[in-house]
């Protein structure tokens, strides 16, 4: 037996692959840990042993300014979240590491503090990269945003006292949940392992499914973290769906302020389960719904808002699964228009389908737990 600490940041999509990764090791007879700001990361996990590092609320995404694009977005993330939550975890993970005593430390792409931390104590640690934007080194046409972000990370280890490499990649091992398929060859850290998502179960959440008439149903979310920000993109997948009697629309609006005849509205559902009985997908690009789409070798039609979204919905297109809209100016012809492409388009599917392959030969949460026993066993 093993134990394993896993590092986390207070993000759902962040949080989701690692939460199937961990059940595997309990599976397999290692101990696991978690740790990371309360009470979200206890929340997110379901997970009875979690270690306490920083305040969650401090760092809720929905504090996060609405309509930041470009630099301004990249500028927010290292300046006001990235870099201050890594400050804020380390206490918390150093006494986590201290009580816990992990063989190895897991920690997500965005929690620095488990890098800095296990990097200080001498302990094994492995990066789990749960979108794969780092990996294909976005800034790297554009060197003087890459200083800026090299210089940020140099001040946040000499403030702790480390000296590694860059914290986004541990020289160990890269565990990518995702495929090459999906995102294209990758010249990235030579740690890199891909084993494709890692798809936790959900925990249960009441849907009427005799609500579903047998038409093609196509589904409209843009997940957790986009209520206030996603209403007038929602609305006009409403207006779209309303005028395509061949399918039957569903789409998710967590504010309840939607209403349609024509459609059906919630503002929860089992998402995982209703993707399996949809013929298509309209999101704003987070990778776990991504992922869940593409597992089930769905088409997308994908508007992204901020982050790792614009460069996931590049991957899908190029992949040839799906399509791309502007999320802040589509009209709902537009996305009419755009959902009938993918859905009459049989290359669309086709390609699908090549993801779904792919991510079931790539092995998922076993391969993953492979990779973290393997490193072991290498001392």
């Amino acid at each position: 037996m093993s134990r394993f600490l896993l590092v986390v940041p207070p993000l759902t999509g962040h949080v989701a692959p690692l939460r199937a990764v961990a059940a595997e090791l309990l599976r397999r007879g290692h101990d696991v840990a978690w740790c990371g700001p309360e009470p979200t990361t206890s929340e997110l996990t379901r997970a009875g042993r979690v270690h306490a590092a920083g305040d969650a609320l401090e760092f809720a995404v929905e504090r996060r300014p609405e309509g930041l694009r470009g630099f301004a977005a990249l500028k927010f993330l290292w300046e006001r979240y990235l870099i201050p939550l890594a400050d804020a975890m380390v206490p918390g993970v150093e006494k986590a590491v201290a009580d816990f005593r992990p063989d190895v430390v897991l920690a997500d792409q965005q929690a620095f503090a488990g890098a800095l931390v296990a990097s200080r104590r001498a302990v094994p640690w492995v990066t789990s990269a749960s979108t794969s934007t780092e990996l294909a080194d976005p800034l790297g046409a554009l060197p003087k945003i890459a200083a800026w972000v090299d210089g940020l990370q140099d001040d946040l280890r000499a403030r702790h006292h480390v000296s590694c490499g860059d914290l986004r990649f541990s020289p160990e091992l890269v565990l990518a949940f995702t495929t090459v398929t999906l995102t294209g060859p990758i010249t990235g850290p030579g740690a890199v392992r891909f084993v494709g998502p890692a798809l936790a179960p959900a925990p249960p959440i009441g849907f009427s499914w005799d609500r579903l008439d047998g038409r093609p149903l196509v589904l409209a979310t843009l997940g957790t973290a986009n209520a206030a920000l996603g209403r007038r993109f929602l609305s006009e997948c409403v207006d779209a769906l309303a005028g395509m009697p061949e399918v039957q629309g569903l789409v998710v609006d967590p504010t309840g302020e939607l209403l349609s005849d024509e459609v059906l509205l919630a503002k929860r559902i089992p998402q995982a389960e209703v993707v399996r009985q949809a013929a298509a997908v309209i999101c704003h690009g987070g990778h776990n719904t991504v992922s869940e789409t593409l597992a089930c070798g769905l088409p997308l039609v994908i508007a992204p808002i901020r982050d790792d979204q614009s460069m996931l919905a590049q991957q899908v297109e190029a992949a040839g699964a799906g399509l791309r809209l502007r999320f802040d100016r589509v009209k709902a012809p537009d996305i009419r228009r755009t959902i009938t492409d993918v859905l009459t388009e049989p290359a669309y599917a086709a390609a699908a389908a090549r993801v779904r392959a792919s991510f079931a030969a790539a092995g998922g949460v076993g391969a993953a737990a492979d990779h973290l026993e393997s490193l072991l066993q290498r001392g």
